[in-house]
């Protein structure tokens, strides 16, 4: 994966995170989002889970 594409990668699930926290968004729908941007961005395993 190169720098970018981490990067881009790495702010998308800052911001999930964000909206998880604050309570916009429910468990379920944060783990759905998260397997999903792994999955578009190549992503096999979660080391911050």
């Amino acid at each position: 994966m190169n720098g970018k594409k981490l990067l881009r990668y790495s702010m998308q699930l800052a911001m999930l995170k964000q909206l998880f926290v604050k309570k916009l968004i429910s468990e379920a729908e944060y783990l759905l989002i998260e397997k999903r941007l792994m999955k578009d961005y190549g992503i096999v395993s979660n080391i911050t889970a």
